[in-house]
């Protein structure tokens, strides 16, 4: 990676960002974009030797970085998290709550289990590490938050109908918090839509095919880097309770 021009709109030179899900995919463009524009870099996963991987790449743009390996969907791993962050670098500035899953599975096969693993992902998790970071944002010098949903949170999902609906509570969390902490922290709602991550590689088409949207094709997983810097600029001052769709225009 090589260092940006430093655009005065997208500068986050002594900003520390916390970015779930940072170690692949669209948390690592948005991990890697924030470095590459000053920012020094919390990447958390589950899998603690691809998160060392991201930072090293980070700290080789001579940003500050750290892995966490945390299992976001648990509260308990949540809070040691957030303790972690805050002893390496004593605030956090941005935080990025973009992990998450979506089983596949006709909705009266769903177990207790399944139910639960979505749901704690995707809502639960995110409203613990949005909530503990909102508070000591709101206690110090504010920030912002930026809550990665899904465009299946925004229309009919058939076959992956917790995960749908964890999303849809994700962007209603959003909006309460925004009044809840302001006004010295933002929270805002950012919902991409199909893009050709790991995931891709399990479709028939391997993300190559023409998509239900405005733009017709799946987005390439830079393509998130943009909207997540305008919600996390300092200079998005009046933006705040917003959902952000980068989806291609599906309807």
């Amino acid at each position: 990676m090589t260092s940006q021009p430093r655009d005065p709109l997208f500068d986050f030179t002594g900003k520390v960002a916390l970015v779930t899900g940072g170690s692949r995919g669209l948390g690592y463009q948005m991990v890697k974009a924030l470095a590459e524009r000053g920012a020094d870099v919390i990447i958390a996963s589950r899998n603690l030797e691809n998160c060392e991987t991201v930072a090293q790449e980070c700290r080789a743009l001579g940003r500050r970085a750290v892995a966490i390996s945390a299992h976001v969907g648990r509260w308990a791993e949540c809070d040691r998290l957030v303790e972690e962050a805050y002893a390496a670098f004593g605030r956090i500035d941005i935080l990025v709550n973009n992990a998450g899953m979506g089983p596949a599975a006709p909705s009266h096969e769903v177990s207790e289990q399944l139910f639960d693993s979505v749901v704690n992902l995707n809502f639960k998790g995110p409203f613990r590490l949005a909530a503990q970071v909102a508070h000591r944002m709101a206690e110090g010098e504010g920030g912002c938050i930026i809550n990665v949903t899904s465009s299946g949170s925004l229309m009919p999902l058939p076959g992956v109908v917790p995960y749908g609906a964890a999303r849809a509570a994700l962007n209603a969390m959003s909006l309460s918090l925004a009044h809840e902490y302001a006004p010295k922290v933002r929270v805002n709602t950012l919902s991409p839509g199909t893009f050709k991550t790991d995931i891709a590689k399990h479709w028939a088409d391997k993300g190559e095919g023409p998509k239900p949207t405005a733009r017709g094709w799946a987005g390439d997983p830079e393509d998130i880097v943009t909207s997540a810097l305008f919600l996390a600029s300092p200079a998005s001052v009046n933006v705040t309770g917003a959902l952000i769709r980068c989806d291609g225009g599906h309807h």
